[in-house]
């Protein structure tokens, strides 16, 4: 099922809903599209799904049938009232900013993340524990959440990911398949949580030394150790790695890093 931008216009007339680039309101309206990213979430009978950002409802009428429980959690007060409307008590909607709200214990996550609050609502996703998530994203985010030390699309958000998570990219959506039609292509991504790869002395302070290194990712990181003081001056050059850039450092390196760091701190 497709529909179209005047049957789209009707739905959110009736409901005053008028999309805005701020709540990053691009309705995805291809239900073959859905129907992918639900299977790649694969849900379970017991599964409890939480989905953030419901919009017109493609994916959640996709969930409620297959899914013990599902929550959205939805901003807009006129996509809230479509909600319920559309399906009444078989969904538990939480109205208001999902940055802010205390997400519920949930299996599995499903979104097309509005991409104002793609990064912070990633990070807030981290933080929980869950089994497995299926979001869509801006084409240029998802290349940064799985990109690998040495390419261009490296950054704090490629390691942070892949410290707690499996990510995998699993499918590239046109900006056709919105109303209104996006500026950028999506991509699909899945993500699973995992232990961590590596041990940490310190994981506190490997993700404040990850964030001040990538904030000054063209310098040496001799010179950003110096510049932020965290460590001694005189003993920064017996430090691995110093003499090299973040960008080229793949994550388990800055954490040998880190730890040499931490080493001579303690004593």
């Amino acid at each position: 099922m497709r529909m179209n931008p005047t049957e789209i216009q009707a739905l959110l007339a009736q409901y005053g809903i008028s999309p805005t680039k701020s709540k990053g309101q691009n309705f995805l309206v291809d239900e073959r599209v859905a129907e992918r990213e639900i299977g790649f979430l694969d849900i379970r009978a017991e599964d409890t799904v939480l989905e953030i950002g419901p919009g017109l409802g493609v994916l959640t009428e996709l969930v409620v049938p297959r899914a013990k429980e599902t929550v959205c959690i939805e901003l807009d007060h006129g996509i809230c009232e479509h909600i319920r409307s559309k399906f009444g008590a078989e969904v538990r909607l939480m109205e208001g900013d999902a940055l802010e709200l205390e997400w519920p214990r949930f299996d599995r996550l499903i979104s097309n993340l509005p991409y104002s609050i793609s990064s912070p609502l990633l990070f807030k996703l981290l933080d929980h524990d869950f089994e497995r998530a299926v979001i869509m994203v801006q084409k240029e985010f998802a290349d940064r959440m799985a990109a690998e030390a040495g390419s261009d699309d490296y950054s704090r958000l490629s390691v942070n990911t892949y410290y707690r998570a499996r990510c995998e990219l699993l499918e590239q959506v046109p900006r056709s398949r919105f109303w209104p039609q996006p500026e950028v292509d999506s991509t699909v991504v899945r993500l699973e949580p995992r232990p961590a790869p590596f041990k940490l002395m310190n994981e506190r302070f490997y993700m404040t030394l990850v964030n001040l290194l990538f904030q000054y990712r063209r310098k040496k990181i001799s010179t950003v150790l110096r510049m932020t003081g965290q460590a001694p001056k005189d003993l920064i050059g017996s430090l691995p790695y110093v003499q090299e850039r973040v960008e080229v450092l793949s994550p388990e390196q800055i954490g040998e890093l880190a730890d040499s760091i931490c080493a001579i701190r303690s004593k």
